[in-house]
Parts: C-alpha cells; sequence; structure tokens
C-alpha cells in the first residue's frame, strides 16, 4: 500500500532534518552498524507508531537501512512534521501520517501500519497494542513482540498483563536507566521549555510555574523552570514525590490552592482530569495551561470549551478562552503534548539514547521473541549497559573498571 503524507514537496526540508538528526546520534549508528553489514532484519516487517518527527524518521531508517520492511505512523496527531514525513516515504519506508490529522484519521493510520502483519511492533503510547488485542488481533499472526516507548504504555501494557490479557512479549523501553534517567527527566526537562517559549515568546523568570505531578518527567520540568528564575509550585498525590519535590526547594500544595498562584500550568501525570474547570476558574487573568502527558486528558480542554463565552486562536498554537467570571485563559497545543505540538520534542542527543535502546531491543525481540510468554520485560542489563558505555564513548568519557578483587568482593 503506498504511503498516505500530506505533500511530497516538502521532502527537501524533512531530508535536512533526519540527516542533522543522523550526525548526532552516534549511540544508535554505532550499535545498528554490524546489524547493517549483517541485514540482521532482512525479511522481517516492523510497524513503527512513534511521534513522526526527524529523530524517529532516522529509527525508521536504520531499522530499514538493516533489512526489516519498515511501516511507520505517528502517536500523536499534532506530533507529526510533514516534511519528514515525505521524506521518510522516499526513503523506503512506507508512511501513514498527516500533521493536525483527525481523530478518526489517526485512528486509521495506525491500522493501515498494522495491517502489514508486523513480525515486530515498536510503540508509544500503547495504541498499537490496543487495537491488536481489541480490534485486529489477526493482525498480530507472526508477531514476535514489541516495544513501548514511554510512561503511559507501559502502564497500559502492566495492566493488560495483570489482567492476564496480554498476548505477546513487550520490552518495557520507558523503565530502562538509559531511559527515563535521561529522557524523561532532561529530554521532557528541556523539550517543555523549548516548546512553551517558542509558543509564547514570554519570560519565564519571575513566573510562578505550577508543575503537576514530580515523577521523573516532573523533576526535570521542574528543574529548568527553577534554572531559569521561576518559582515552582509542585502538586503531588503520592506523599513520598512530595517529600522529594520539598527536599529540592519546591512549594508543594494541592492544585486548589496553586490554581490561585500560578501563572503557567504543566501537566505531566499520566493522570486524567488533573486541572479542572474549577480550578481554570481560580486562575489569573492570562494564566497558560499546558500538558506535558502522552494524552490530552490531564488538562479538561472539553470541560474549558464547553464553559467558555468564547475562544479564539491568538496566534499559533495559543488558543484563549473567555471565562464566565470575565478573564482570560489560554491553552496550549490544544492540551496535547506541548514539547511535540509546539516544538520538536527532546533535543537528538537524548532520544539517541532512547532510540539506541529501541533498536537494540526490537533487535533482541526478532531473536528470542518467539521463546518469550506473553508478559512486560525489562529492558536486558546488557542492552542497557552499551548504551551507556557507548553514550559515555560520543561524550569522551572513560571510567573505572573493577579489578577481579574488587568484582569478588563485590560478588562473592
Amino acid at each position: 500500500m503506498a504511503s498516505i503524507i500530506k505533500n511530497t514537496a516538502l521532502a527537501p526540508l524533512g531530508r535536512q532534518k533526519i540527516e542533522w538528526a543522523r550526525k548526532h546520534m552516534p549511540v544508535l549508528n554505532g550499535i545498528a552498524e554490524d546489524v547493517k553489514k549483517n541485514q540482521s532484519l532482512k525479511g522481517l516487517k516492523v510497524a513503527v507508531s512513534v511521534h513522526l518527527e526527524a529523530k524517529t524518521a532516522y529509527l525508521a531508517q536504520v531499522l530499514a537501512e538493516c533489512g526489516a520492511e519498515v511501516y511507520a505512523t505517528g502517536s500523536n496527531p499534532l506530533s507529526t512534521q510533514d516534511d519528514v514525513a515525505a521524506a521518510l516515504s522516499e526513503s523506503g519506508v512506507t508512511v501513514y501520517a498527516t500533521h493536525a490529522c483527525t481523530a478518526e484519521e489517526y485512528h486509521d493510520y495506525l491500522c493501515k501500519a498494522l495491517s502489514c502483519v508486523p513480525d515486530v511492533m515498536i510503540d508509544d503510547g500503547g495504541d498499537m497494542l490496543t487495537i491488536l488485542h481489541e480490534e485486529h488481533p489477526e493482525w498480530a499472526a507472526n508477531l514476535r513482540g514489541g516495544c513501548e516507548e514511554t510512561t503511559t504504555g507501559v502502564i497500559r501494557i502492566r495492566n493488560r498483563a495483570k489482567a492476564g490479557k496480554l498476548n505477546f512479549p513487550m520490552f518495557s523501553i520507558n523503565d530502562a536507566d538509559c531511559k527515563h534517567l535521561f529522557d524523561n527527566r532532561y529530554g521532557t526537562g528541556q523539550s517543555v521549555w523549548d516548546g512553551i517559549m517558542r509558543t509564547t515568546n514570554l519570560n519565564v523568570a519571575g513566573t510562578t510555574v505550577v508543575v503537576a505531578g514530580y515523577g521523573w518527567c516532573g523533576k526535570g520540568v521542574s528543574m529548568r523552570a527553577k534554572g531559569m528564575g521561576a518559582k515552582v509550585i509542585v502538586t503531588e498525590v503520592d506523599s513520598v514525590k512530595a517529600i522529594e519535590a520539598v527536599m529540592d526547594g519546591f512549594s508543594v500544595m494541592p492544585m486548589d490552592e496553586a490554581a490561585k498562584l500560578g501563572d503557567i500550568f504543566i501537566t505531566v501525570t499520566g493522570c486524567e482530569g488533573v486541572v479542572t474547570t474549577k480550578h481554570m476558574l481560580m486562575m489569573k487573568e492570562g494564566a497558560i495551561m499546558c500538558n506535558a502527558g502522552h494524552f490530552d486528558v490531564e488538562v479538561d480542554v472539553a470541560g474549558l470549551r464547553a464553559m467558555a463565552k468564547e475562544s479564539c486562536e491568538i496566534r499559533k498554537n495559543i488558543e484563549g478562552f473567555l471565562l464566565e467570571n470575565g478573564k482570560t485563559i489560554y491553552l496550549l497545543g490544544e492540551g496535547r503534548l506541548v514539547n511535540l505540538a509546539c516544538g520538536d520534542g527532546h533535543p537528538v542527543e537524548i532520544m539517541d539514547m532512547s532510540f539506541a535502546l529501541q533498536f537494540a531491543c526490537a533487535l533482541r525481540m526478532a531473536e528470542t521473541g518467539k521463546s518469550l510468554k506473553p508478559d512486560l520485560y525489562d529492558v536486558p542489563r546488557d542492552i542497557d549497559q552499551e548504551v551507556a558505555l557507548r553514550k559515555l564513548n560520543a561524550l569522551g568519557v572513560s571510567i573505572d573498571v573493577l579489578t577481579p578483587e574488587q568484582d569478588a568482593y563485590l560478588h562473592g
């Protein structure tokens, strides 16, 4: 089936973006080098659903260069970049993705990618996995297993596995040390503020920022806000994480209190209904809301639209809402992932580590998936360690190695 993209004429700009990513992804390049020579994925079909921008496109190209037949689509209607999709479709990868597609089109693209009946799946958020379980299990007939990129998807898979309703093995990429310690903290921390600042062109220093959720992503967002001179308030439901936030120097309080104080609100919880219409009516004139969680359910966008007296686009990716109390508040990127809806996503060097994990685990699943029972598996330690060592080498950093005596002392 032919690719579905918006405009083939955009491909030259997309090629520039992908080439820039390639030059800054030495970890992925190094891990893939031998696989390319051996064509270890030859004859296998790989379905990829990850935010379709330059780094993802390069991962798809690497899979294809290693012999795989690759079918790629996005994992969010607003994160696809049409120039990148056009360039990727010219490089031998079948692409189903357009920016700002409807919910129906987004679902159709996922189905088209999966209808290839893949041998391996790379998912981000769990939408592909859900389709293979609830709508088209026949498309999983050849599936050896897959890899899940993000926290939200891992939660969905873990719940399915606990219920005994997971039909094939999956690697939890998000839980790897080289993913959540860096991608979630430093990647989200930087890219969220990149999206906010390039969209609003407003100052951060001196503002009050409310960060909902203090997991690894929330830690990164809060740390960057503090570094730019903002006063940071954290809201949490986990008492241990709340203590962490206090000891990291942040104010902690319920959203009912924080709603009255914040200038910028960022949700990063993975849960629904975090910022409600009740909170919105408490906000200051001109308060800005955005979401950095995978799905657009953390800010009650539907409730906001229903109660607003009027709304309009103020500038690209900023929508203003006039409330019944006479105040106007703003929503960025339709409440979708602000770092991708309003920016280019995580820095290339961060995604180099995450996608090196994805690539290596996809290869491992292709090799061993048939022998694994349906379950959610941690990333093998040897893969995590290889990615870390290659990243250190790329940074020009060396570390000590245990002597045989030290190893014996520690491990018996």
